[in-house]
């Protein structure tokens, strides 16, 4: 059994990250809520999309250090490592933004996955096994090829797509609701996917 797993807003959460750049820059109220998409909708609502743009180059690049990984990540990916159940990390990005510095946006998520995927064991994940593709139809290819028996995403788009691998159980990663409605197996928190992925396991072994 292969998992494979999703990058930006599935392992890493950039909600505080980019509140703090933007109010870094004066370019919210210090009262609006600590959330990405929040971010976004008062930037939008400002005439300020080509801002909200160019902030996404420099978040993703310049300050993916910075970026959090969601609760629950490391211990799920211990337990998964305990098992020896292999992991794949198999995103979809540009390498460089649409606007402004040329970042190589594939490098800083490289880096950050070296730098934060690993306790003192060792990595959390394979490195061998951590693919940044340009493209979402390379993407659904990477998954067929690696024959993963489930993926989490946080996008419905990705997980419903024709592309998207019919052996390939899709499980949607959604802490805040905003996709209630979609027939997908929903994840709320990390630590509701080791059940979901344990009882497969253990018929397998």
């Amino acid at each position: 059994m292969r998992l494979g797993l999703d990058f930006d807003n599935t392992i890493v959460s950039y909600d505080a990250l980019f509140h703090k750049v933007a109010l870094e820059g004066g370019l919210i109220p210090a009262d609006l809520a600590p959330t990405k998409l929040k971010v976004r909708d008062y930037l939008r609502s400002q005439g300020r999309e080509q801002t909200w743009i160019e902030m996404q180059g420099y978040v993703y690049g310049a300050r993916m250090a910075e970026a959090e990984m969601y609760p629950g990540v490391e211990r799920f990916l211990q337990w998964t490592r305990s098992l020896v159940l292999p992991i794949s990390i198999i995103s979809h990005k540009t390498r460089h933004p649409f606007a402004g510095p040329k970042y190589d946006l594939h490098e800083a998520s490289r880096a950050w996955v070296a730098q934060r995927l690993r306790d003192a064991q060792g990595p959390l994940v394979d490195p061998a096994a951590v693919f940044f593709e340009l493209t979402k139809d390379e993407k659904f290819k990477r998954i067929h090829a690696l024959q993963c028996e489930a993926f989490v995403d946080d996008l419905p788009e990705i997980l419903l797509a024709p592309q998207f691998p019919t052996a390939t159980a899709a499980i949607l990663f959604d802490p805040d609701d905003h996709h209630a409605g979609e027939k997908l197996p929903r994840l709320r928190h990390w630590d509701e996917l080791k059940p979901l992925i344990e009882e497969q396991w253990r018929r397998k072994h």
